[in-house]
């Protein structure tokens, strides 16, 4: 009798240890890794996707290399760069973005004279410094071949 009392004790011990609620410990892993090898730079928040061209004015690019975003930013703390958000899937661009990896298109030489940046950032992901070229309702020119 003492062993079944026992064994019963036992079990209803186990069972009352198991539905008791457990701690969830969080592990969060942060792996920056390379930056991404994208033709005309890349968006300064994650998951760093490769921008399109035209996101980005002139001042980002150092020699026709851009000179980065995001965690890979190590410039100036007082730089501040036009972008034109229209071609930022957060502001409702649905157009073809490039691949990583991908060239840079001849064709697309850099003639920023049509660049029509409405946007200023830091390269940290810190957004309207200012919004400096407003769009003014009509067509908005991304024509920059």
């Amino acid at each position: 009798m003492k062993r079944s009392a026992l064994l019963s004790i036992t079990a209803f011990a186990a069972f009352f240890f198991a539905a008791l609620p457990q701690r969830a410990h969080a592990q969060i892993a942060v792996q920056i890794g390379p930056q991404p090898a994208c033709p005309y730079g890349y968006f300064d928040y994650p998951p760093y996707d490769c921008a399109p061209y035209g996101y980005y004015g002139p001042e980002w690019f150092s020699g026709g290399i851009f000179i980065g975003a995001g965690p890979w930013y190590h410039g100036d703390r007082r730089f501040r760069g036009h972008v034109d958000n229209h071609f930022d899937r957060h502001d409702g661009y649905r157009g073809e973005y490039p691949h990583r990896g991908e060239r840079f298109d001849e064709h697309r030489r850099p003639g920023y004279e049509h660049f029509r940046g409405n946007e200023m950032r830091d390269g940290r992901g810190h957004s309207n410094l200012g919004r400096e070229h407003e769009h003014d309702g009509g067509e908005h020119e991304h024509d920059q071949h």
